[in-house]
């Protein structure tokens, strides 16, 4: 029956999706004859309109200036390279002599380089460079003259901290690259610009320090990255699949990140950073599972008040998935366990309503999550009407109508305030926290902690480059606890660099 079933599954995809082709012929060397080359690059942009092509002819050779509507700023254009280009094409007495004027003799831009073959013209020009072809000249030369807009830099919504920068990344790479840049001034950091995607031919930039991260493990991340084969690349969670040793767990050991303090922080310590242009969102690899509890508050405010965050945070995390999934266990189960006091209530509010307690538990969660994705999908002065209604229709109504007890409505609230103290977690929580009402719901007590062992087998088998999510929990390192759940002063922070290479279980320089 299975490989009946896979044959089928085979043949299905075979007609569904082709196999990815290049978009230019493998012959696409750019020709010394200008007109060839003119004809050629329009044919292949299908006389694109945003193809904007300027022509300047001089004594002995005659050229054409290339660039993308809207990705070239025209006044650096103008002053930087048409200006100078024209002053000196009179004065040029061949295309070779041009050629060697530019080469040598100019400086129209600082990012400079020579193209050869079609595919280079296509990738500068779309990347905002504009791009020179000189008749009788077998190459053409691209000048890094980008004007396109972006969102300027500001603070990133998603990782608001009491102090530190108030800096964000953005879309474009480069300038995330220059933010990084500018806070680690060290010759060992290094950039690696890839392409990927046969379609958007996206910029993908991995970023380490040379002396800090594992060798080894910087080549598996290198071939990984350079062997994907996708047709577009629109955000860095399409390339995370492909970096996880385990994309099927509920946790990942690639974290994001959208600050470039908190990615220099996680660099410093042998990590690779991975940049996706188009995305202010960057990958972190490997991600420990405490690092989602850590934030850079915990390291500008006192130790003692960083340990009880953290403390809040662990509690908040398993607060979020089991509540509800107790809350049911005890009600149907093992009623005995509640309180004198507080079983009369429950039992009187369940007598009122018309669903047993873990339909009635799935019921409410299920609303909420239809609540807050309409929220956060609808305009923000829409947004918040639906908060509104959600307080009217599930806080009031639906215990005035008897559908829902009150109990259940403030397990609710509860799990749903604690599900917002870890955001990056949030997706897994909401599984996690149906899961167990489930558990709770058929099996009681027993059905939870069965389910909470195998959710710590679950994540025990999480690991990115041979760096175990766990650690240094387990396999435990005394020395390692001085930044897990409790946080040493800075006066023995700083004394040494703990590299993710050297943590218990770590097999990265294998």
């Amino acid at each position: 029956m299975l490989p009946w079933l896979k044959k089928l599954t085979q043949a299905s995809m075979e007609q569904s999706y082709q196999v990815f082709d290049s978009d230019v012929p493998k012959d696409n060397k750019i020709k010394p004859s200008l007109s060839e080359n003119m004809i050629a690059l329009r044919s292949l942009l299908e006389n694109s309109s945003d193809l904007q092509a300027k022509a300047i002819e001089g004594e002995g050779c005659t050229v054409r200036l290339l660039a993308c509507e809207g990705m070239t700023s025209q006044q650096s254009f103008s002053e930087l390279l048409a200006e100078p280009l024209t002053k000196a094409m009179p004065q040029m007495k061949n295309p070779q002599q041009l050629l060697e004027w530019v080469r040598v003799h100019s400086a129209l831009s600082m990012d400079q380089q020579e193209l050869y073959t079609y595919t280079e013209v296509f990738q500068f020009l779309m990347s905002g460079f504009a791009v020179l072809l000189i008749d009788g000249i077998p190459l053409a030369l691209a000048f890094g003259l980008q004007g396109f807009s972006y969102r300027s830099i500001s603070e990133p919504s998603g990782e608001v901290n009491v102090r530190g920068s108030r800096e964000g990344f953005v879309e474009p790479v480069r300038i995330n690259m220059t933010m990084i840049r500018r806070r680690l001034k060290t010759p060992k950091l290094k950039f690696e610009l890839f392409q990927v995607g046969e379609k958007s031919r996206t910029d993908v930039c991995m970023v380490y320090l040379t002396d800090r991260a594992s060798e080894s493990f910087v080549t598996r991340t290198r071939r990984r990255l350079q062997s994907i084969r996708m047709d577009i690349v629109l955000e860095s969670a399409y390339l995370q699949p492909f970096l996880e040793k385990r994309p099927f767990s509920f946790f990942s050991g690639v974290g994001t990140t959208e600050r470039p303090d908190t990615l220099c922080a996680k660099i410093a310590e042998g990590r690779i950073a991975v940049l996706v242009d188009g995305t202010p969102f960057a990958l972190i690899l490997p991600y420990l599972f405490n690092e989602h509890f850590q934030t850079l508050d915990d390291y500008t405010h006192r130790p003692y008040y960083a340990v009880f965050i953290r403390v809040l945070k662990y509690l908040a995390f398993y607060f979020t998935i089991l509540l509800p999934g107790l809350y049911v266990a005890i009600g149907m189960f093992h009623p005995e366990l509640f309180p004198h006091a507080l079983l009369s209530k429950v039992a009187a509010a369940e007598q009122s309503t018309p669903f047993p307690l873990m339909i009635e538990a799935l019921l409410i969660h299920l609303i909420y999550e239809i609540m807050r994705e309409a929220g956060l999908r609808l305009p923000r002065p829409i947004g918040h009407a639906i908060g509104i209604v959600g307080a009217l229709v599930i806080g009031d109504a639906a215990v005035t109508a008897g559908l829902i007890g009150s109990p259940m409505v403030m397990v609710v609230a509860l799990t749903a305030i604690s599900s917002f103290v870890i955001p990056s977690l949030y997706d897994s929580v909401t599984v996690l926290k149906f899961l167990f009402i489930l558990a709770g719901g058929f099996f009681g007590l027993f059905g939870i902690t069965l389910g909470m062992a195998m959710l710590m087998v679950n994540l025990c088998a999480v690991s990115v480059g041979g760096v175990p999510a766990t650690s240094p929990a387990t396999p435990f390192s005394l020395y390692a606890l001085r930044d897990l759940y409790f946080r040493a002063g800075w006066r023995s922070l700083g004394k040494r660099t703990l590299k993710v290479e050297d943590l218990p279980g770590s097999e990265m320089g294998r």
